[in-house]
């Protein structure tokens, strides 16, 4: 049975209320506050059937009632509008984030921020090097035997490894070795070097052949086979601010999912690369210990590279069409600091 324009009009309503007030809501308060144009009574026969559909449910008896996980879908996909940022709000993000130094403080500046406008879990996955590329090698002795090779992806991130080499190397091999592997690595997707590394061996004059075999092997796995992905988290004081109802009365399985940093980036770092908007409500999501909570996520990165994950966690009850816009807002600005820097 589909839903006429009143009845999700009362819906939205219901819904709105409960996010705001944390009560559930009777037909009386909806007919006060807001511009339904029906009798209680209408709003009554309304509510039976948005009940009986599915989309809102009574916690217990003689009480309002509150909407499902079914009411909140319907509402993001069709009733909601993302709320426009006021200048004073974008403002704040582009102040908060400007002073940024490096790519962990943008990370810890944007997580924090995050929680701070949308009073939820905040969760920031660090750029991944699977989806980065090679802005710069560089090859520092540390003795005629001894090499640190830094490498420093497009996004910011830094990895460093030492090398062990099998002979003392002279300063001017060192320089050469340097050259080549800037000449052929710089601009390439980390996931895309292998070929490249091997052709760096089998390119390299006889006399450097023996250091920069060993110091492939330190190429691949930097660039490729080390690609631990890290994840920065804030605000997890804010699960506790909500009602009885919220997450149904137990906050220890959220707590024990947000432990564990796999969790977290199964919810925001293994979508594929979009910078698309994704919202997980209630027993969408596929982790059993987030069935109460709901996720809203979207990708990041310089222009339309997307590099990483970012998002918010919290109730069901939550402000949808504000915490979706911060979401949005914030990941924009994160993007064009990366591309600038």
């Amino acid at each position: 049975m589909g839903l006429d324009d009143r009845k999700l009009a009362v819906l939205r309503a219901i819904v709105e209320d409960y996010v705001h007030t944390q009560e559930p809501v009777g037909s009386k308060a909806l007919v006060e506050r807001h511009q339904l144009g029906v009798s209680p009574a209408t709003v009554r026969n309304d509510m039976a059937v948005l009940e009986e559909e599915g989309y809102i449910r009574q916690p217990h008896t003689s009480a309002g009632r509150v909407p499902t996980d079914r009411g909140y879908r319907l509402f993001v996909d069709r009733l909601s509008r993302v709320k426009p940022l006021s200048p004073a709000e974008r403002r704040a993000i582009e102040r908060f984030l400007v002073g940024a130094v490096d790519l962990d403080d943008v990370v810890h500046r944007t997580v924090r921020l995050l929680a701070q406008l949308t009073r939820q879990v905040a969760v920031v996955q660090y750029p991944s090097l699977a989806r980065s590329k090679v802005r710069h090698l560089e090859l520092v002795p540390i003795s005629t035997t001894r090499l640190m090779v830094v490498m420093i992806a497009d996004t910011g991130r830094v990895e460093q490894r030492l090398v062990e080499l099998p002979a003392p190397v002279p300063a001017e091999d060192v320089t050469d070795l340097r050259r080549l592997v800037n000449e052929k690595l710089v601009g390439s997707q980390l996931a895309e070097t292998p070929p490249l590394v091997q052709a760096l061996v089998e390119e390299s004059a006889p006399h450097l052949r023996p250091a920069m075999t060993t110091l492939s092997t330190v190429l691949l796995e930097t660039l490729v086979e080390r690609h631990e992905e890290r994840i920065a988290l804030a605000g997890t004081a804010n699960l506790t601010r909500g009602g009885l109802l919220d997450f149904q009365g137990s906050l220890r399985p959220i707590l024990e999912a947000l432990e564990e940093e796999v969790v977290l980036l199964k919810l925001i770092g293994e979508t594929e690369p979009s910078n698309a908007t994704r919202v997980l409500i209630g027993d969408e999501n596929e982790i059993d210990n987030l069935r109460a909570a709901s996720v809203v996520s979207t990708g990041y990165g310089p222009g339309a590279t997307i590099v990483g994950g970012l998002g918010v966690l919290g109730p069901t009850r939550m402000d949808y069409p504000g915490n979706i816009a911060m979401v949005r807002a914030v990941a924009r600005y994160v993007g064009e600091l990366l591309a600038q820097n």
